[in-house]
């Protein structure tokens, strides 16, 4: 239970720092686009993260390759969806992961759930209805913003797995990392090549910030790209998959304290009320061990 604990409290400094990146992602994108933002921040993901690469074991690898493409195909997607809906749309459906992650589960994995995660996954999913409810049509933004939800819920069951595999020898965190920013970096690299012609522009774009941009770039790079890869591989050798997916849930909770602290948005009685419901479900949550629970070392 305490490296349960020590997990859940990782994946809520992990959360805590998804919703500090708003305002950053928001005074970059005036002078950078999407895939700009990403190459950049992982390239100096990469360069922090040098010193890991050595020891660097085989399953470290193989297993830093795949979780690295699945978070680099739904951060791509996410992004582009982001283009084409509003920004609640794409964060509630983004939540939706709540629900995604224990049905993938069931359906691909074979595995069952008691009650009281069952009633914790729809309090966080009402509790994001609340919060994001916007009474417009389906749209190719949320079918994309979907697809990335997918591809993110696989990545938590993947990392779930590694740890389960691994458990007699459990790989490095840090090395994980390390691998995935290099995957990270080197697709971005490669579309931002097919997109704009090759990386050139992008570092001149990157040296022509001015000063606040470029503190937010450094931030993303270091806090929310090495220690929140970091902390979510380390986190996630302690806690099951279906748990993890409701702390993440609590994404929205955290970036409307950053707005309200930051750019004084508030929220009314109806995103209260949701943002309320999502913290309680993470109480409910521990009410009863998971059966997929991960014990490492």
């Amino acid at each position: 239970m305490r490296a349960e604990r020590q997990g859940l409290l990782a994946l809520l400094l992990v959360v805590a720092v998804w919703g500090t990146t708003f305002p950053a992602m928001k005074l970059l994108s005036a002078q950078l686009d999407a895939l700009q933002i990403i190459g950049a921040r992982f390239a100096i993901a990469l360069l922090v993260l040098a010193p890991m690469w050595r020891g660097l074991t085989a399953p470290e690898g193989r297993w830093g390759l795949l979780l690295g493409a699945l978070l680099f195909i739904a951060f791509w997607l996410q992004i582009e969806g982001l283009a084409r809906t509003s920004s609640n749309r794409n964060a509630f459906v983004t939540g939706l992961n709540v629900l995604v992650v224990p049905l993938l589960a069931m359906a691909v994995l074979g595995r069952r759930y008691g009650l009281a995660l069952w009633v914790a996954c729809a309090m966080a999913l009402a509790g994001m209805a609340l919060m994001f409810h916007e009474d417009e049509p389906w749209n190719a933004g949320d079918t994309l913003t979907l697809a990335s939800t997918l591809f993110y819920a696989i990545y938590i069951l993947a990392l779930e797995e590694c740890a389960r595999r691994t458990a007699a020898a459990p790989l490095r965190a840090t090395r994980l990392a390390a691998m995935q920013a290099l995957v990270m970096c080197g697709a971005s690299g490669a579309l931002l090549l097919l997109r704009h012609g090759g990386i050139a522009g992008t570092w001149q774009a990157v040296a022509a910030l001015p000063g606040p941009a470029l503190a937010a770039l450094v931030y993303l790079g270091v806090i929310a790209s090495v220690l929140v890869v970091t902390l979510q591989a380390w986190g996630q050798q302690r806690v099951d998959a279906m748990r993890s997916a409701i702390v993440f849930g609590l994404e929205p909770v955290f970036a409307a304290a950053t707005a309200w602290v930051l750019i004084k948005e508030t929220l009314g009685p109806s995103g209260l009320a949701g943002a309320a419901l999502i913290v309680a479900a993470l109480i409910v949550s521990q009410a009863q061990p998971a059966r997929t629970a991960v014990a490492a070392a």
